[in-house]
């Protein structure tokens, strides 16, 4: 029997994570996150999370330093983190990006890790 668990998000609805970021739909195995005109600042410390994430760039500007190799994100431009990957933002002019990630960030706090 095909799974009949059909999910959808209104993104006026979403609850958002303790960084700002909105939570949109969750699978089982991928989530999708929304970060909405997050301003210009200094690069938070490095971390490393227990899941791989994948973006998209809608608009604005944004540094990727992530295991010693900096990345420039720009509009149309898409990136991965691999899972346990050093890395942190530098976001250089209003950014808003979406990202999934695998497992889902959100279950169990993992996000917040």
């Amino acid at each position: 029997m095909a799974d009949t668990t059909i999910t959808k998000i209104d993104s006026k609805h979403s609850p958002r994570g303790a960084e700002g970021e909105k939570y949109l739909a969750s699978g089982i195995h991928v989530a999708m996150r929304l970060w909405e005109n997050e301003q210009p600042a200094d690069a938070k410390e490095p971390s490393a999370r227990p899941y791989e994430t994948v973006g998209y760039v809608i608009k604005g500007r944004a540094e990727l330093h992530i295991e010693g190799q900096m990345v420039l994100l720009e509009p149309g431009n898409s990136w991965v983190v691999p899972k346990g990957s050093s890395h942190t933002y530098r976001v250089l002019e209003a950014f808003t990006a979406v990202e999934a990630t695998s497992p889902p960030a959100q279950v169990h706090g993992r996000d917040e890790e």
